[in-house]
């Protein structure tokens, strides 16, 4: 992540505690939406293409599990739980560290994805 994704480095470890697995995505927010095109330009070679490319289009994180904090294995726990621990975790998190909307409304997580896709 450091070498393609350089501005997230700080962000991220600002937000998460030192000692931590998030599971999450790495998206770029284009006009249309979610812009996978500008996601995969920044596998690039040249180190100064992903520095203008980083300026240019800045890459978010969308975290959606927390997997273990510390010491602690989480990946046996309810997903709920791990939700809870992973909204606790990034209660202080500003983009563009984000946490993953959720609900149990099929209308409205329908309504996000039409919206996103």
């Amino acid at each position: 992540m450091n070498r393609y994704f350089p501005e997230l480095l700080a962000p991220l470890a600002h937000a998460l505690p030192e000692r931590c697995v998030v599971d999450g995505e790495i998206v770029i927010l284009g006009p249309g939406g979610l812009d996978f095109e500008a996601l995969l330009l920044r596998i690039h070679a040249a180190a100064s293409r992903v520095m203008l490319l980083a300026a240019r289009s800045p890459a978010a994180f969308v975290a959606r599990d927390l997997l273990a904090l510390g010491d602690e294995d989480l990946r046996e726990d309810p997903l709920a739980v791990r939700r809870e621990r992973l909204e606790q975790v990034l209660a202080g998190a500003a983009p563009p560290v984000h946490l993953s909307t959720a609900t149990r409304d099929r209308a409205l997580a329908e309504n996000w994805f039409r919206r996103v896709e």
